[in-house]
């Protein structure tokens, strides 16, 4: 069987609710007062741990032998897809977890994510259709007329109906500015018509949902060129009229994409208006009464911005499902002798210093990630619930700053860490009967998806940099320094925190270096350097994060002893934390003189040189 949940327990989903993160907080909040509290993390994530396992990663195998295919215009997803899609709703794990009504019992931000860490890593090829819904009927809730929430978001928030968003186009991948879709003015000005194509749609077709709602970028006849002029409409593959009956809506797949991994998404080529009737609700303003403006990319960011936290967070649950798998395996093959030992006999692998070494390397990028992913869902509970305006404005700020750092940098890290985790099972891991293969094909989508990893780092260093004329930034730069100033005398960690002063300064010296080349009017140095900066950015606050995991770790290690059964959780949590620090976060001043030097011969070299 080459699918494997490997997750074993939700002992570090439980540190950072019950011991780190200040959740108390959050469960105080009316939403969920009267019905949840911080202790209560086992009994909600124990039985899904356990549906993952039993449920959910059956699915996984199937999705990957039996892939999405199109014949005679219809489209046909593994058969236990389905099902599972109408279960998952069923049982409150689908859309209607984002009801924003006061009554409705929903679970705090950072708790539904544990559970759909799990779901990813059971099976990264099926959320999407779910959480592709969500996010489609968050923009309807958020920017939808009544009667368009009316016809739409109770069909979605049950299942019934499934959502995507449209932006790409075959000349419009990354720069949707240029996308060529049309929508033209009926007698109805709420409904246009949409004549266009999209690719690359994630869940763009199915066979176990009755309609399928498009959330369609589409630029209104006479609107503005670029993105301003850019408007959002809700395309159903199947109209709805207002007796809730269906009529064609010229919405046509006219290709399914082959891709290499994630086979059991569907990922579709749209044809909307081949035969010049299919409609759209508009959201928002008609640009034409808005001088040409239209808000469609403003609206769409609601979701992409979302989507990104998710996208950066599947690599994650990936990346950790690899190095769980490695682990179990390394505990069980048995091969070669201790250098140290050689009389002791053969040993299993994870007893030798390299896979040692692998290993930690994964669990401390697993938990760096976790904590900087975590860091952030607590602030969007933050943002959502608390009835401080300050407090959700510093929550906003951390989420502005920290979104792009989620997602590229997890799908950055994850590609080369699975090849690690291949690494560990020697040449098994690079047959399919094992599953860090499959995961390794999975993974790889993710540093594309929702803004390529480059888009990301430009919208780290020319836009969060300088967010509120850079006192956003500047007061994020700052609670990690004053963390810094705090802790550097500990007598337990003094190396780790001298790594993380040197880490600070060295980052310092980078944003000093870039805009030495502003000032130069050398512009072209910030999309070179923009990725690497992007990571020391995400190694740095990382660090910071993990240290103070660390700090929590280490007392309550020393505090329970090693005959506990907690002392190796704990003291594993010191461990990563020391390994990151001692070998990762070194690398922001590796990357600090790289940008010093301002070494520019990426630019420099003719195109043509490319050639030989």
């Amino acid at each position: 069987m080459s699918s494997n949940f490997a997750y074993q327990n939700i002992r570090d989903f439980e540190f950072i609710v019950q011991e780190w993160l200040p959740t108390e907080q959050i469960f105080s909040y009316p939403q969920f007062a009267d019905y949840y509290s911080k202790d209560d993390i086992k009994s909600v994530l124990a039985p899904i741990l356990k549906m993952c396992k039993e449920v959910i990663e059956p699915t996984n195998e199937e999705g990957d032998l039996n892939p999405v295919k199109l014949e005679n215009g219809k489209v046909t997803l593994p058969a236990s897809f389905g099902p599972l899609f109408k279960q998952l709703q069923a049982e409150g794990w689908g859309t209607s977890n984002i009801d924003e009504s006061e009554d409705a019992m929903v679970l705090p931000h950072i708790l539904h994510t544990m559970v759909w860490e799990m779901f990813c890593a059971a099976n990264p090829t099926f959320g999407p259709y779910i959480i592709l819904t969500s996010g489609a009927a968050g923009l309807i809730q958020s920017f939808g007329s009544e009667e368009v929430k009316t016809m739409f978001l109770p069909k979605m928030m049950d299942g019934t109906w499934t959502g995507t968003m449209c932006l790409t186009e075959a000349t419009a991948g990354s720069d949707v500015g240029d996308i060529l879709s049309k929508a033209y003015p009926t007698d109805d000005p709420r409904i246009f018509k949409i004549k266009g194509s999209k690719i690359f749609i994630t869940g763009g077709d199915n066979d176990f949902t009755d309609n399928i709602v498009h959330l369609y970028l589409a630029r209104v006849e006479g609107a503005r060129p670029g993105t301003s002029g850019i408007s959002l409409f809700v395309v159903p593959k199947y109209w709805v009229n207002q007796d809730g009956s269906f009529e064609d809506n010229d919405v046509i797949t006219t290709g399914v994409e082959h891709k290499l991994g994630q086979h059991g998404s569907c990922t579709a080529a749209l044809a909307m208006g081949e035969n010049n009737n299919c409609r759209g609700w508009l959201l928002g303003k008609n640009p034409l009464e808005n001088e040409g403006v239209g808000e469609g990319m403003g609206q769409m960011f609601q979701m992409m911005n979302m989507a990104r936290m998710e996208t950066g967070h599947s690599a994650l649950a990936c990346l950790a499902n690899a190095y769980y798998n490695a682990r179990d395996y390394a505990k069980e093959r048995i091969q070669g002798r201790l250098l140290t030992n050689p009389k002791a006999g053969r040993t299993a692998i994870i007893n030798h210093e390299d896979i040692k070494r692998t290993l930690l390397m994964g669990k401390a990028h697993v938990e760096a990630m976790r904590a900087m992913m975590y860091k952030t869902y607590f602030a969007f509970d933050v943002r959502h619930h608390d009835p401080d305006p300050e407090k959700r404005a510093r929550a906003n700020e951390l989420i502005e700053i920290t979104t792009p750092l989620c997602k590229a940098f997890p799908s950055d890290e994850a590609w080369w860490l699975i090849g690690e985790a291949i690494q560990v099972y020697g040449g098994y891991g690079y047959c399919e009967e094992y599953p860090v293969a499959q995961i390794a094909r999975d993974v790889k989508i993710y540093s594309i998806w929702e803004g390529t990893n480059f888009i990301q780092s430009m919208d780290l260093v020319g836009r969060k940099w300088g967010l509120k004329k850079g006192a956003a930034f500047a007061a994020f730069m700052q609670e990690m320094r004053d963390f810094y100033e705090a802790h550097k005398n500990h007598p337990d960690f003094a190396k780790e925190f001298a790594n993380l002063g040197e880490a600070l300064k060295a980052y310092g010296d980078i944003q000093k270096a870039m805009a030495g080349y502003f000032a130069a009017k050398k512009f072209s140095m910030m999309p070179l350097y923009a990725r690497r900066i992007l990571t020391a950015t995400s190694q740095l606050y990382s660090g910071r994060l993990l240290l103070e995991q660390a700090l929590l770790a280490n007392d309550k290690a020393r505090s329970v002893g090693p005959e506990h059964y907690d002392y190796n959780f704990y003291a594993g949590k010191v461990a990563a934390a020391r390994y990151y620090l001692m070998n990762v976060v070194p690398q922001v001043e590796t990357v600090a003189k790289i940008v010093k030097d301002g070494d520019d011969s990426a630019i420099a070299i003719p195109v043509e040189a490319f050639d030989y």
